[in-house]
């Protein structure tokens, strides 16, 4: 009876232990070879024509000219023909809301947080996480995920396990926002356990416990609410948070819009600024001295006209509008002419945005960017920003292999990048819209 039961044991241990081991996600073939007229070389800007990337595994082995490659590649590599489609790397959104689907009026964000529950937002996050991938984002820097707890931990990790379809995340699970001064605003105060957007602090050492707490669950970076129509968490409040980011090697993003709260935050310490739309010249001269990243998020600013341009405006308000949207462009025109880095995100919180991240990457070509700059901010910059140069944003040897084709010349037409037809992710196709595989 006991060698029975300890035979038992063995095998149920072994079957488990193959169980725990394996990966209920797609796998990718052996050996690739993705086949194409062109492929955009990022950090030159130039194309290589006839192109050919071998991949093996989820990793890219060679890149060149599709005859040297193929010469260079297993007999029996699966071969994937996309034609006269461009190959570019996969892309890269470093502002995301990836657990919010709002509604986009007055009561908008108090009505999410009041009847969605954090398992119903998990699977709005999936939804959106698998949208945003096969929109050609194959990497996302997620700075907060709008009072979901930390249910932006378990979609990456989801993700990460083959549970759910979605691109590379880092997470900055709730961010840190001074007491009072970040959604939902008017509340009852006698809802004294109603969710809030972000986790509210007051004082340097809640300061300090927020994002021991945050890193402690999960946190692959830390959002900080630096200003909210006017300076809110102070410098010595957001100096602790760096500090204790720094220590575990984790970066620092802060929200930041009046020209008092970059300044602050820039002191601070953080390592990007998003949105920044109200910076000055010394605001930008003090990044570019401290190599801080820009992340603008002007796509949604173009997102918002097109959604309220029957909306009832006075020619008061029409003119302030104006006057801030000018402000946004000579911000983006300082940062170009000063070297500031600059790296791309959408910002996308309502359902009407999410997989519309490629929106951005037009609207700045708009405000004076190259399509080449714009492309760089989303592949080669957005990688450095993500500490993850090694790993994406570009089709290298020893890169993921994370790629796009588009029909067309992104160089000379930047929307052709909102109509990605294929999608790999680590050497797996996860959307074809091109020339069937052979």
């Amino acid at each position: 009876m006991k060698t029975r039961v300890a035979a038992a044991v063995v095998f149920l241990a072994l079957n488990l232990g193959a169980l725990a081991q394996s990966n209920p996600g797609p796998q990718a073939p052996a050996s690739i070879v993705v086949k194409a007229a062109k492929l955009l070389d990022v950090r030159k800007g130039s194309y290589v024509e006839n192109a050919a990337i071998w991949i093996e595994g989820e990793r890219i082995k060679e890149v060149g000219h599709a005859a040297e490659v193929q010469a260079h590649a297993p007999k029996t590599a699966k071969v994937i023909d996309l034609g006269r489609a461009t190959v570019l790397p996969g892309l890269i959104d470093c502002h995301t809301h990836i657990m919010a689907r709002m509604e986009d009026t007055p009561n908008g964000y108090i009505v999410s947080l009041a009847t969605k529950s954090q398992a119903f937002r998990a699977l709005e996050g999936a939804y959106n996480a698998r949208i945003t991938l096969l929109a050609g984002y194959t990497t996302i820097r997620d700075v907060e995920n709008e009072g979901s707890g930390y249910a932006d931990v378990a979609l990456r990790d989801a993700i990460n396990q083959g549970l759910a379809e979605g691109p590379r995340m880092q997470v900055a699970t709730r961010a840190i926002a001074a007491l009072g001064q970040y959604n939902p605003f008017g509340v009852s105060p006698d809802l004294t356990n109603f969710p809030t957007g972000a986790q509210m602090v007051s004082g340097v050492e809640e300061a300090r416990r927020a994002v021991r707490e945050q890193i402690g669950h999960g946190a692959d970076l830390i959002k900080v609410y630096a200003d909210w129509e006017h300076p809110t968490l102070t410098v010595d409040e957001m100096r602790v948070i760096v500090e204790e980011a720094h220590k575990q090697k984790l970066k620092v993003a802060a929200h930041a819009d009046t020209a008092e709260g970059i300044k602050n935050a820039l002191s601070a310490g953080v390592d990007s600024i998003e949105h920044g739309h109200g910076a000055n010249r010394e605001d930008l001269e003090m990044m570019k001295s401290k190599g801080t990243f820009l992340v603008p998020t002007v796509g949604w600013v173009d997102a918002w006209i097109e959604a309220h341009k029957n909306d009832p405006f006075t020619p008061e308000q029409r003119a302030e509008g104006e006057a801030q949207f000018q402000k946004i462009r000579d911000a983006i025109q300082t940062s170009k002419s000063l070297g500031v880095k600059i790296a791309a995100g959408f910002d996308a919180s309502t359902a009407e945005t999410q997989g519309k991240n490629a929106s951005e990457l037009a609207a700045m070509v708009k405000r004076g960017l190259t399509p080449l700059e714009v492309i760089q901010a989303a592949t080669i910059n957005a990688a450095e920003l993500l500490s993850w140069q090694d790993k994406v944003g570009a089709v290298e040897p020893e890169h993921y292999a994370d790629l796009i084709a588009v029909e067309g010349d992104p160089l000379a037409d930047i929307t052709v990048l909102q109509r990605v037809n294929f999608v790999m992710k680590g050497g797996v196709v996860v959307k074809e819209g091109a020339s069937s595989p052979h």
